[in-house]
């Protein structure tokens, strides 16, 4: 060939590849974009393309928790003191991810509609302001926590046996309250833009990390319980890390712009306004965590207290599967009412309810059938596996009643509706638990009994009330 026509050729193979090239670089950013615009493909594989790296990763959250626990149950000379202590730090870290889920409830539901209203910048605006929140309570709460620390562990069922672990890992926990704060508040920016593999892998970091310091801190070292609480501390400063370091690189849609941080009063209005029924869950929790324990030791004394906090991470445990479900459905459901793709909502909220209902009926089964190997999980003690299995079988009876709370709430947070989000947050904690707590034990000789029958009460009532609103408000309000 001459040279010439080689030269041709060159020219004429290059401009084939550039345009190949082009093409395919096209179709790679059409693809991606599609994978983030939840208003393409079907619901249900948007549900799940973001629900099950959450599940994955919460079952790893939850884990590194119970890790805890087991490794606490079974610290030589302490065990069953040792886990009663840590169970009555349970209302103050709850307090502490309550104000956490304020802003990331709020926040994410807020950047999915302003996503699909193809608002970005009003999307990172309230991004950034979600930041600053965060930040700045969680060093309020650190100042406020130590200020009132040792009363306040009394007054939440401490005896003079379990304060001395109590005081050990709540002081622990209290100085990386900013880290837990920013890992739980911020993913939810993660997940609501379509990267559910980069928000599991948030938690999956911590998780293991906390998992393999776990024993080193409280064994190796002979720290203990502080050891149990460094190490959950230390995971999530490095969980805090990866979160800003992604939203502020190259590949994120939506940056975390220290332009943004500045508070806006009515951005912060708006995210604290959605985020109440978050922070509502949350905060009637530690309430009802509180009147449990001070119930429980009152007329059982510390082994309840110590049955309880099994019975809550157990509960954490079998619920992740409908947590990571209504969490994944969320912005999804959130992004197609912003677009006005009501039909396509409609199809999210069913088949979120269906699965939700159908999973926490298997639950209530297993918890009726088996409820001795979750208690030997913690402690092998007879004493704890006796009065454990029937309080247990109590606690969860009827449980599929919670995912009528669990759905109904997602689609009032995901589509904006503070206010129903909040009344019911607050209705069946707040009116229904917490006076049966304090009631139930006083009637027929129920005692420690009537403790464990609230919840399943509770259930039954706000799940119900809870669904059927959210189904004959927001249904007519879907109609296309």
């Amino acid at each position: 060939m001459r040279q010439e026509d080689w030269q041709i050729f060159s020219v004429l193979t290059d401009k084939v590849f550039n345009r190949y090239q082009a093409g395919r670089m096209r179709n790679i950013h059409t693809t991606k974009e599609k994978e983030h615009d939840f208003s393409q493909g079907s619901i249900p594989g948007n549900i799940l393309r973001l629900s099950l790296p959450l599940i994955a990763a919460q079952f790893i959250n939850v884990l590194y928790n119970i890790v805890d626990r087991m490794y606490i149950g079974r610290i030589p000379g302490a065990d069953t003191a040792a886990l009663t202590g840590v169970g009555v730090c349970f209302p103050v870290i709850t307090v502490i991810m309550a104000f956490a889920f304020l802003v990331g409830t709020g926040g994410p539901p807020l950047c999915s509609i302003a996503r699909g209203r193809q608002e970005n910048e009003k999307a990172e605006h309230i991004m950034g302001n979600s930041f600053t929140l965060l930040v700045a309570t969680g060093i309020v709460l650190i100042l406020l926590g130590f200020l009132v620390k040792r009363p306040l562990l009394y007054a939440l069922g401490a005896s003079d046996v379990t304060f001395p672990y109590a005081d050990q890992y709540i002081s622990i926990y209290l100085l990386g309250s900013v880290f837990v704060m920013i890992s739980i508040g911020m993913n939810g920016f993660i997940n609501c833009q379509g990267f559910a593999g980069i928000g599991m892998l948030t938690v999956v970091i911590g998780a293991v990390l906390n998992i393999i310091l776990d024993p080193v801190f409280i064994f190796l070292l002979h720290r203990g319980v502080q050891g149990a609480a460094a190490a959950t501390v230390l995971s999530q400063a490095v969980s805090a890390g990866w979160i800003l370091r992604f939203l502020t690189g190259k590949q994120t849609h939506l940056k975390l712009r220290p332009a943004y941080w500045k508070p806006d009063l009515a951005c912060v209005r708006e995210i604290v306004s959605l985020g109440l029924s978050g922070f509502i869950m949350q905060a009637t929790n530690c309430m009802v965590q509180i009147v449990c324990n001070v119930t429980l030791h009152n007329f059982g004394g510390d082994i309840y207290v110590g049955i309880m906090t099994i019975i809550n991470s157990v509960r954490e445990v079998l619920t992740v599967p409908v947590n990571g479900l209504t969490q994944g459905a969320q912005p999804v459901i959130g992004f197609n009412y912003g677009a006005k793709e009501y039909t396509r909502v409609k199809q999210g909220i069913k088949f979120m309810s269906v699965i939700c209902i159908c999973y926490t009926s298997l639950v209530w089964l297993l918890t009726l059938i088996i409820p001795e190997m979750f208690i030997h999980l913690f402690n092998g003690s007879k004493e704890l596996v006796a009065v454990g299995v029937p309080a247990m079988r109590i606690y969860f009876f009827g449980f599929c009643f919670m995912s009528l709370q669990f759905a109904g709430q997602t689609v009032f947070t995901g589509l904006g509706k503070a206010k129903q989000a909040i009344f019911f947050s607050l209705f069946r904690k707040a009116v229904i638990v917490v006076p049966l707590t304090l009631l139930l034990p006083h009637i027929a000789g129920l005692g420690v009994n009537g403790v464990f029958l609230a919840e399943p009460v509770s259930n039954f009532i706000g799940g119900t009330a809870c669904f059927v609103t959210m189904f004959y408000i927001m249904w007519p309000a879907l109609s296309d």
